[in-house]
């Protein structure tokens, strides 16, 4: 049965081995809450890598005691960032947390050939959220990293998505491509792609899921507005996985549902040899830590 609920990928982390996490420069409050509460409910031990002066002075500040923590110096940005990669590229670490770094820095280091942290796939977002008035878990991809993405990108954030689907339970996610319009428009490109992502699909060139599109929003989650429009899809009504046509539709879409809608989430960077947990500093403690407990889990799968 797949999960309903956020706090299931704790409950879920909770029962699995530990794992170690990298955490680049660590001195930020927010960060250091997220690990702490992540390593009191099991689920990681961490490294905490930055100035060791500015680390125990925020720990300090927030009543954490590090006496349990791995603590390497390294007091400049730069050395903390390469630090942080080079112990996941020396398998000491198994998952990667951006601290008090631009989001830029970290992944120039990631991207460096000398750490051996690519895989030949696209690096990309995947969020799970909770929203109050949906019945289920939804993925969306990509709402925070690639700009316009290719068709070949748009395939690797599906196989991406997959994995997340695999943690929460589902073993061959519905996956909708998303469009303003539910036909193909040759004006509009991303009908044109959702058209051959299907198509695709159907000719099981991409594996592990169902994608159908194009569909707009109201059709892919809503079976009532599918129905009244007269598409009929196993994916309509019923997506698991929305793959939105670039960065704007998604970030518009991440940060409706949940500052507007209220929702909750989960999200992590995949595409590296290890997932990387990449909050943004809007995001409070608890998206911080189902994110962190998301990217533990798939650090296993």
């Amino acid at each position: 049965m797949s999960m309903k609920k956020l706090q299931e990928l704790v409950d879920k982390a909770k029962t699995f081995k530990k794992v170690r996490m990298s955490v680049a420069v660590a001195q930020d409050a927010p960060v250091l809450k997220a690990v702490d509460e992540a390593c009191s409910e099991g689920i990681i031990d961490a490294t905490l890598i930055g100035s060791k002066r500015e680390i125990e002075r925020v720990a300090s500040d927030l009543g954490i005691d590090l006496s349990h923590y791995e603590i390497v110096d390294a007091p400049e940005e730069d050395m903390a960032v390469k630090k942080a990669v080079e112990l996941v590229h020396d398998h000491h670490c198994d998952l990667l947390m951006k601290g008090k770094v631009h989001t830029s820095h970290l992944l120039h280091a990631v991207l460096d050939k000398n750490y051996n942290l690519r895989t030949g796939r696209t690096m990309n977002h995947v969020g799970i959220f909770e929203v109050p008035t949906y019945d289920r878990l939804l993925i969306i991809t990509d709402a925070a990293m690639v700009i316009a993405p290719t068709l070949d990108q748009k395939v690797d954030s599906i196989y991406n998505a997959e994995k997340v689907a695999h943690v929460i339970g589902i073993d061959m996610p519905k996956v909708a491509v998303l469009g303003a319009v539910e036909t193909v428009n040759s004006s509009m490109p991303a009908t044109m792609e959702a058209a051959l992502l299907a198509k695709m699909s159907d000719r099981k060139q991409i594996k592990g899921a169902i994608v159908d599109g194009p569909f707009a929003l109201d059709n892919a989650v809503s079976e009532e507005a599918a129905r009244h429009k007269g598409i009929e899809s196993p994916v309509a009504g019923h997506a698991d996985i929305l793959l939105v046509p670039d960065i704007e539709a998604g970030n518009i879409l991440y940060k409706a549902l949940v500052f507007i809608a209220k929702g909750k989430l989960a999200g992590t960077i995949l595409g590296a040899r290890v997932p990387i947990v990449l909050t943004s500093r809007a995001d409070d403690d608890e998206t911080k830590l189902y994110s962190i407990a998301l990217s533990a889990l798939i650090a296993q799968e």
